[in-house]
Parts: structure tokens; C-alpha cells; sequence
């Protein structure tokens, strides 16, 4: 009797159990098992942010319609301390120092033995060009050119994208256009057009090809303030400086899918290793 008594507490039911996060329910297995686990979704996957796509054919806005944005490359966490990381690294690696010091071989002069080894009550010396002489040769001086290049890890490089990407918009200071084309190539169609939606002072205008169209290459090239890019040269530094960044169609999926894939890549490993010059 006591036997089957402890057995009908130790029986283990037939239908399979399972926890889910993040609220750690009991849910009890049947066939709408995929409701289940829709309503316990996590709350950290982040709905998709949807912008005005707008026009540049008039000085005045038009919206043309919304546009969806990947979460994780236009909402992704604002990182300053990787945004300042890149921004070192950008005015950097293109800054050389010309500082240059002579050595005791390339002074001018001392030659000859300034005195006798001996017999003087001196010390000896060889050249009057030493290091410890007045006007004497610079030991361990900068010698020019020198660079101070260094290469940031790929990720950080990466997250420098996303977050600069992702700060811009969060201030509302990313705008989209369908195409880049405009009805003349008179520069203060640009200046009237800047100022009546906002975007200066500054405005860098990204496209997917490094061929921009005829008349709005015109009409910023005497513009110092409005500047032109193709998409593969974005850069943390270029959407700082700029007040403004706007992005066509085209160039924003394309910098989408080419983030997408570096942060999904298979081959990650590869990518973090030290950076080598002749990779």
C-alpha cells in the first residue's frame, strides 16, 4: 500500500515541460506551442525605427513615404567612448611629424680630438660634437618623418558606425532622399533648400556611387559647407563633422547590408587577430 502511495507522487505526467525567458512560466506543451512562445517573446528585440523618405526635386519637403531601418545598425547603444576611439584613430593616422633633431655624427665640426687623453687632469673626450657638449649632437631626438599610424580593432571600427549611425538619427539629424537629382545646377537652389528643412550649418550627403549626378555636383562645388560622398567612404569622423547627414535610398541599404554582414560573419575570429601591414 505504501509502495503505490509514493509512486502516484514520484509519476511523472506525460506532457513535457518548458521555461521560457524571461518570465520563467511553466508552459505546458500542445498545439499551440507557437503561440506560446510569441506571447513570451523578449522584450530586447527592438522594433524596426521607420523614417520619412523625402524629396530634393523642391526647396520645400515632400514626403514620399516611410522606410523601415534595421534596429541593430540605426538603434544601436551609443557608445561615445568607441565614437572618441575612432575619432583619435581618424585625426591620427593621418598626422606625420616632421620634428627633427641632428645627431653627433651630422653636427657640424668637432673632428678633432678636443685635447690630449692624458696629462691635461681632464676627462677624455673624442669629439666636442658629444651629446654632454653645449651645441653638441641631440641623443634620442625625434626624427622626422614620423607617422603615427595604428590600425583600431575591427569591431570597434564596426561599432563606430552603428552608434555614430545611431546618434544622428536618435537628434534628428539623418534624413533620407529617394535619388539626388534636382531640377538645375544653380548653387543657391542648394543654399535655399538647406535652409528652409533645417539642415545646416553643415550637410554631407551620402550615395551609393561615387558618380554623383551632374546637376547637384555642380551646384555644391562652390558650396564649402555641403559636401558630397560615396557610401563606401562613410566615416565616424565625416558624420561629426557634419551637422547633417543625408542619406539616398540606395546608399542607406546598402551601408545596412554591408554592417548587417560583418556582424553576422562567420569568419570573426580571423577578424580580431592583431592588425599586420602586410595582410
Amino acid at each position: 500500500m505504501l509502495k503505490n502511495i509514493i509512486n502516484s507522487f514520484i509519476k511523472i505526467p506525460s506532457t513535457r515541460l518548458f521555461v521560457t525567458a524571461p518570465t520563467a512560466s511553466i508552459v505546458t506543451q500542445s498545439s499551440s506551442l507557437s503561440n506560446a512562445l510569441e506571447r513570451y517573446k523578449s522584450p530586447l528585440v527592438t522594433e524596426p525605427r521607420e523614417v520619412w523618405l523625402e524629396n530634393l526635386e523642391t526647396e520645400e519637403t515632400q514626403r514620399l513615404g516611410l522606410m523601415a531601418l534595421h534596429p541593430e545598425v540605426f538603434a544601436d547603444t551609443p557608445r561615445i567612448d568607441i565614437v572618441q576611439r575612432n575619432v583619435h584613430w581618424q585625426r591620427l593616422y593621418k598626422f606625420v611629424s616632421f620634428a627633427h633633431t641632428k645627431t653627433r655624427a651630422e653636427k657640424r665640426g668637432g673632428g678633432r680630438k678636443p685635447w690630449p687623453q692624458k696629462g691635461t687632469g681632464r676627462a677624455r673626450h673624442g669629439s666636442i660634437r658629444s651629446p654632454i657638449f653645449k651645441n653638441g649632437g641631440r641623443c634620442h631626438g625625434p626624427r622626422s618623418p614620423t607617422v603615427h599610424f595604428y590600425m583600431l580593432p575591427f569591431w570597434t571600427r564596426l561599432r563606430g558606425l552603428t552608434s555614430t549611425l545611431s546618434i544622428k538619427l536618435a537628434q534628428d539629424d539623418l534624413h533620407f532622399v529617394n535619388d539626388l537629382e534636382i531640377p538645375t545646377d544653380d548653387s543657391q537652389f542648394i543654399k535655399n533648400l538647406v535652409e528652409k528643412r533645417n539642415w545646416g550649418p553643415s550637410v554631407l550627403i551620402v550615395d551609393d556611387n561615387d558618380i554623383m549626378p551632374q546637376n547637384i555636383s555642380i551646384a555644391t562645388d562652390s558650396i564649402n559647407y555641403v559636401n558630397l560622398m560615396p557610401v563606401y567612404g562613410l566615416n565616424v569622423y565625416s558624420m561629426l563633422k557634419h551637422d547633417t547627414v543625408v542619406f539616398t535610398k540606395a546608399a542607406a541599404e546598402r551601408i545596412q547590408e554591408k554592417i548587417l554582414f560583418h556582424l553576422n560573419r562567420i569568419d570573426a575570429n580571423r577578424l580580431e587577430k592583431k592588425f599586420k601591414l602586410n595582410q
